[in-house]
This record gives structure tokens, sequence and C-alpha cells, in this order.
């Protein structure tokens, strides 16, 4: 493959979680056409090898393993695995997420909030640790962005564990970004609003719902997966050299305030 100025991650070696689907299946094929080797993860292999079948026609060499990011061995086999399929390991976006059951706190069952945080929470907490470390083996250097959502900057009745763990990503994100400044590794936060994806049709999918959070949208639409994965492209990319321990929101205008428009 030519390295050409419009590949990005040219050489580079990039781990995606949740890549099975929606936007990390977006963000695989993104990377693979701006030049990265791409691994990607999931618990569902039918999907994952569909997406690594996309990617490999997008122009990149790619891998998928199945795995769950909520398992240390898991975590660890995905990053000993792309450093024995490629040699190294430069950009990561953790990206799997769940969005458990939305319903009151005093309804919630305890099992849908370990759930929700044991993927949501601890399964960026193995990522960036594992993660970590192996870029501080090659000498340091590297990007990492982890997926939050907008219900890591506000709260929202009935989604408590999942505002929970989205809150606990920006404050992981922020701490892990300290920890690797000195480094030369780079940890930021990406926070979308509602995306066109299989996730977002379960917890919305109802015709009632779908356009009152519509209408919570300025702009007038709900976000495509593309639109996320090239914005964390950028954030893999050295054009975000200076950026570290923030967050990029996209949220088609929702945290800008009340939309006059919906009323």
């Amino acid at each position: 493959m030519s390295t050409n100025s419009n590949q990005s991650l040219a050489g580079k070696v990039a781990l995606i979680t949740g890549g099975t689907s929606g936007i990390g299946r977006d963000t695989a094929i993104l990377f693979a056409r701006h030049g990265a080797k791409v691994v990607l993860t999931g618990r569902r292999a039918e999907e994952g090898h569909e997406t690594a079948k996309l990617a490999r026609g997008a122009g990149g060499e790619v891998l998928f393993l199945q795995g769950d990011v909520s398992k240390t061995a898991d975590v660890k086999m995905f990053v000993e695995k792309t450093v024995e399929k490629f040699g190294r390991l430069d950009v990561a976006f953790n990206n799997a997420g769940i969005e458990g059951k939305w319903t009151p706190i005093v309804e919630l069952p305890e099992e849908i909030f370990d759930q929700v945080t044991a993927i949501n929470v601890k399964g960026v907490w193995l990522c960036l640790k594992y993660e970590m470390q192996q870029m501080l083996k090659q000498g340091g250097g590297g990007a990492i962005v982890n997926m939050s959502s907008v219900a890591g900057l506000m709260g929202n009745a009935g989604s408590s564990a999942y505002v929970a763990s989205k809150h606990a990503v920006i404050g992981l994100s922020r701490t892990a970004a300290l920890e690797g400044a000195a480094h030369g590794i780079r940890v930021n936060t990406i926070c979308p609003a509602v995306i066109v994806t299989a996730m977002a049709e379960r917890a919305f999918g109802d015709l009632e719902a779908n356009k009152r959070l519509l209408a919570m949208h300025p702009i007038g639409r709900f976000g495509q997966p593309m639109d996320i994965a090239e914005a964390v492209l950028w954030m893999c990319s050295d054009k975000s050299s200076f950026m570290t321990g923030h967050e990029v929101v996209l949220d088609g205008g929702m945290l800008a305030g009340p939309n006059p428009v919906a009323g």
C-alpha cells in the first residue's frame, strides 16, 4: 500500500474494540482506508468477520479477534495477538459498550448495573491498562480514544447505569492522559449524542421516544457512525498531537441548550 499524504495512519497498528457493527465497524473501515493495520474485536464472530472483510476491501491488513472486554484474559489476548501479528501497537479505540436497561434507579436490577459497568467501565480500564503497558514497552508514544457519550456530561432519568458508566469513562481517560503524557501517550474521549446504530434502535426504537430525542438535536438529525469515525481518525492521528485529556463532543447541538424550534 502506498503511503500518500491522505493516509493519516499509514504504517500504524490500530486496535478497535466493539468493532463488529456501528461506530466500531465504520472506524475499522476508515482506519484501513487511511493506511492502518487494523485489529478489531467483538463478541459476535459472524459480524466481526464481516467487518474484517469490509476493512480489507478498503485496503487494509486486518485481524478479527473474538472476545469480551470485561474479561482480563481476553483483553490481554487482544494486545498480545496484535503485537504477535503486526509487531507493535500505536493506536487504540476503546469503543465496546452496552446500553443496559432504561429503567428508574429504584427498579433497576443489580445484575444489569453490574453488567453495564463491567463492560463500559472495567472494560475500558482493562484496555487502557494493557494498551498502555504495551506502548510503554515500545518506548512510549501512542494515541488512545475512549468511547463515552453526551450521557457522560449530563444526567438522564431512567438510565443510571449507562450515565454513571459514561461519566466514569471520562474520569478514567483524564487520569490515563495525565499518566501517559510524559511518555507521549495521548488519551482522549469521544462523546456522541444519538447515532444511528443497532444500540440506538434497541434503546430508542419506539416512535414517540424517537421523535422526542430527535427534537433534542437542534441540527435536525441523528448522527451517523461515520460522523464519529471521522473524528476518531483525527484524534488518533498526528494531526491532533497537542490534544490529550479532553472530550470531543459530537451531539448535533444537544448540549448547547433547549431547542427553541422544538419548544
